[in-house]
Protein backbone atom coordinates (compact mmCIF):
# COMPACT_ATOMS: atom_id res chain seq x y z
CA UNK A 1 0.00 0.00 0.00
CA UNK A 2 1.12 3.44 -1.03
CA UNK A 3 1.95 5.12 1.87
CA UNK A 4 -0.24 8.38 2.14
CA UNK A 5 1.91 11.58 3.82
CA UNK A 6 1.00 15.34 1.79
CA UNK A 7 -1.55 14.92 -0.97
CA UNK A 8 -1.50 18.76 -2.58
CA UNK A 9 -4.59 18.21 -5.63
CA UNK A 10 -7.86 19.30 -6.95
CA UNK A 11 -10.75 18.61 -5.00
CA UNK A 12 -13.74 17.26 -6.83
CA UNK A 13 -17.48 18.63 -5.59
CA UNK A 14 -19.88 16.29 -5.25
CA UNK A 15 -22.69 17.63 -3.13
CA UNK A 16 -25.08 14.82 -2.92
CA UNK A 17 -26.13 12.92 0.06
CA UNK A 18 -26.09 9.14 0.87
CA UNK A 19 -23.93 8.41 -1.69
CA UNK A 20 -23.61 4.46 -1.65
CA UNK A 21 -21.34 1.77 -2.79
CA UNK A 22 -23.76 0.49 -5.48
CA UNK A 23 -23.76 4.13 -6.89
CA UNK A 24 -19.62 4.47 -6.32
CA UNK A 25 -19.11 0.86 -8.55
CA UNK A 26 -22.68 -0.83 -9.55
CA UNK A 27 -23.00 -4.54 -9.05
CA UNK A 28 -22.11 -5.55 -12.44
CA UNK A 29 -18.54 -4.37 -11.76
CA UNK A 30 -17.60 -6.84 -8.86
CA UNK A 31 -16.80 -9.89 -10.68
CA UNK A 32 -13.24 -9.01 -10.49
CA UNK A 33 -11.15 -9.45 -7.77
CA UNK A 34 -8.71 -7.39 -8.86
CA UNK A 35 -7.84 -3.66 -7.33
CA UNK A 36 -6.51 -2.04 -10.67
CA UNK A 37 -9.09 -1.32 -13.29
CA UNK A 38 -12.08 -0.55 -11.57
CA UNK A 39 -11.70 3.57 -11.76
CA UNK A 40 -12.56 4.19 -15.53
CA UNK A 41 -16.02 2.65 -13.71
CA UNK A 42 -16.24 4.84 -10.63
CA UNK A 43 -19.96 6.01 -10.66
CA UNK A 44 -20.60 4.58 -13.81
CA UNK A 45 -24.41 5.31 -14.07
CA UNK A 46 -23.48 9.31 -13.26
CA UNK A 47 -20.64 9.37 -15.52
CA UNK A 48 -21.97 7.59 -19.08
CA UNK A 49 -25.23 7.32 -20.77
CA UNK A 50 -26.59 3.76 -21.43
CA UNK A 51 -24.77 3.80 -24.95
CA UNK A 52 -21.61 4.36 -23.09
CA UNK A 53 -21.34 8.34 -23.73
CA UNK A 54 -20.18 10.82 -21.37
CA UNK A 55 -22.45 12.84 -19.45
CA UNK A 56 -21.10 16.04 -19.87
CA UNK A 57 -22.38 17.96 -16.72
CA UNK A 58 -21.11 15.07 -14.25
CA UNK A 59 -18.35 16.37 -11.83
CA UNK A 60 -15.59 14.05 -13.02
CA UNK A 61 -16.41 14.54 -17.14
CA UNK A 62 -15.38 18.27 -16.78
CA UNK A 63 -12.42 19.32 -17.19
CA UNK A 64 -11.08 20.98 -14.10
CA UNK A 65 -12.00 17.98 -12.41
CA UNK A 66 -10.89 14.72 -14.07
CA UNK A 67 -7.61 14.53 -12.46
CA UNK A 68 -9.31 14.96 -9.31
CA UNK A 69 -7.23 13.76 -5.99
CA UNK A 70 -9.81 14.51 -3.42
CA UNK A 71 -13.22 14.40 -3.09
CA UNK A 72 -15.81 16.49 -1.39
CA UNK A 73 -19.37 14.78 -0.48
CA UNK A 74 -22.63 14.95 1.10
CA UNK A 75 -23.09 13.14 4.65
CA UNK A 76 -23.65 9.43 5.07
CA UNK A 77 -21.13 8.59 2.02
CA UNK A 78 -20.43 5.17 1.47
CA UNK A 79 -23.45 3.47 2.61
CA UNK A 80 -25.35 0.81 1.34
CA UNK A 81 -23.26 -2.73 1.09
CA UNK A 82 -19.74 -3.36 2.58
CA UNK A 83 -18.62 -3.76 -1.10
CA UNK A 84 -14.28 -3.12 -1.10
CA UNK A 85 -14.15 -2.71 -4.75
CA UNK A 86 -15.91 0.96 -3.64
CA UNK A 87 -12.26 2.21 -2.20
CA UNK A 88 -10.53 0.53 -4.87
CA UNK A 89 -12.65 2.09 -7.57
CA UNK A 90 -11.55 5.74 -6.34
CA UNK A 91 -8.35 4.76 -6.12
CA UNK A 92 -7.81 3.64 -9.25
CA UNK A 93 -9.61 6.62 -10.49
CA UNK A 94 -6.98 8.46 -8.27
CA UNK A 95 -8.99 10.22 -5.25
CA UNK A 96 -6.58 9.81 -2.24
CA UNK A 97 -8.95 11.34 -0.15
CA UNK A 98 -12.80 11.69 0.85
CA UNK A 99 -14.22 14.54 2.64
CA UNK A 100 -17.53 14.13 3.98
CA UNK A 101 -19.95 14.98 7.06
CA UNK A 102 -20.06 11.43 7.83
CA UNK A 103 -19.02 8.30 6.41
CA UNK A 104 -20.94 4.64 6.96
CA UNK A 105 -18.72 2.79 8.85
CA UNK A 106 -17.95 -0.16 6.82
CA UNK A 107 -17.22 1.81 3.63
CA UNK A 108 -14.60 4.36 6.08
CA UNK A 109 -12.92 0.92 7.26
CA UNK A 110 -12.48 -0.12 3.82
CA UNK A 111 -10.68 3.51 2.88
CA UNK A 112 -8.15 2.94 5.30
CA UNK A 113 -7.16 -0.13 4.75
CA UNK A 114 -6.72 0.73 0.88
CA UNK A 115 -4.63 3.92 1.30
CA UNK A 116 -7.28 6.42 1.48
CA UNK A 117 -7.86 9.20 3.69
CA UNK A 118 -11.74 9.47 4.87
CA UNK A 119 -12.08 12.52 6.80
CA UNK A 120 -14.83 13.59 8.44
CA UNK A 121 -15.68 17.54 9.41
CA UNK A 122 -18.84 19.39 10.46
CA UNK A 123 -21.25 20.72 7.43
CA UNK A 124 -20.25 24.23 8.00
CA UNK A 125 -16.73 23.26 7.55
CA UNK A 126 -17.53 20.70 4.43
CA UNK A 127 -19.56 23.65 2.93
CA UNK A 128 -16.68 25.71 3.06
CA UNK A 129 -14.24 23.15 1.11
CA UNK A 130 -17.17 22.44 -1.05
CA UNK A 131 -17.03 26.16 -1.88
CA UNK A 132 -13.50 25.95 -2.72
CA UNK A 133 -13.31 22.73 -4.57
CA UNK A 134 -16.22 24.59 -7.09
CA UNK A 135 -13.44 26.97 -8.04
CA UNK A 136 -11.85 24.39 -10.36
CA UNK A 137 -8.38 23.60 -11.36
CA UNK A 138 -6.65 26.56 -9.78
CA UNK A 139 -7.79 25.63 -6.27
CA UNK A 140 -6.11 23.32 -5.14
CA UNK A 141 -6.05 21.64 -1.52
CA UNK A 142 -3.11 19.88 0.36
CA UNK A 143 -4.36 17.47 2.85
CA UNK A 144 -1.11 16.83 5.66
CA UNK A 145 -1.83 14.11 7.38
CA UNK A 146 0.88 14.05 10.07
CA UNK A 147 -0.32 17.43 10.90
CA UNK A 148 -3.95 16.51 10.61
CA UNK A 149 -4.65 19.86 8.48
CA UNK A 150 -6.26 20.66 5.35
CA UNK A 151 -4.88 23.81 3.65
CA UNK A 152 -7.54 25.87 1.41
CA UNK A 153 -6.76 27.70 -1.53
CA UNK A 154 -6.62 31.03 0.18
CA UNK A 155 -4.20 29.78 2.57
CA UNK A 156 -6.65 29.31 5.60
CA UNK A 157 -6.30 26.05 6.98
CA UNK A 158 -8.73 23.30 8.63
CA UNK A 159 -7.75 20.66 11.46
CA UNK A 160 -9.40 16.67 11.32
CA UNK A 161 -9.30 14.20 13.86
CA UNK A 162 -7.88 10.60 12.85
CA UNK A 163 -7.25 7.87 15.27
CA UNK A 164 -3.83 7.70 15.76
CA UNK A 165 -3.40 3.81 14.71
CA UNK A 166 -4.75 4.41 11.48
CA UNK A 167 -2.92 7.65 11.03
CA UNK A 168 0.04 5.99 11.85
CA UNK A 169 -0.87 2.67 9.05
CA UNK A 170 -1.57 5.39 6.47
CA UNK A 171 1.72 7.18 7.06
CA UNK A 172 3.76 3.88 6.59
CA UNK A 173 1.80 2.15 3.89
CA UNK A 174 0.85 -0.55 6.38
CA UNK A 175 -2.21 -2.18 5.12
CA UNK A 176 -3.44 -5.40 7.35
CA UNK A 177 -0.92 -8.12 5.43
CA UNK A 178 2.12 -5.07 5.92
CA UNK A 179 1.25 -5.08 9.50
CA UNK A 180 1.39 -8.81 9.96
CA UNK A 181 4.73 -8.87 7.72
CA UNK A 182 6.21 -6.65 10.24
CA UNK A 183 5.87 -9.45 13.20
CA UNK A 184 7.62 -12.12 10.09
CA UNK A 185 10.78 -12.48 12.30
CA UNK A 186 8.65 -13.48 15.76
CA UNK A 187 6.36 -15.83 13.42
CA UNK A 188 9.40 -17.44 12.34
CA UNK A 189 10.73 -17.65 15.93
CA UNK A 190 7.62 -19.31 17.05
CA UNK A 191 7.31 -21.76 14.36
CA UNK A 192 11.01 -22.73 14.95
CA UNK A 193 10.33 -23.52 17.94
CA UNK A 194 6.87 -25.05 17.58
CA UNK A 195 8.39 -27.89 15.14
CA UNK A 196 11.14 -28.27 17.80
CA UNK A 197 9.00 -28.77 20.89
CA UNK A 198 5.96 -30.40 18.91
CA UNK A 199 7.42 -31.73 15.78
CA UNK A 200 4.54 -34.29 14.94
CA UNK A 201 3.17 -30.81 13.77
CA UNK A 202 2.91 -29.43 10.42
Amino acid sequence: MDKFTVLTGVAAPLAIVNIDTDMLIPKQFLKTIKRTGLGKNLFDEMRYTQDGKEVADFVLNQPAWRQAKILVAGKNFGCGSSREHAPWALLDFGIRCVIAPSFADIFYNNCFKNGILPIALPQDQVDLLMDDARKGANAQMTIDLAAQTIKRPDGGTIAFDVDPFRKHCLLEGLDDIGLTLRKAAAIDGFEARLRQSMPWVG
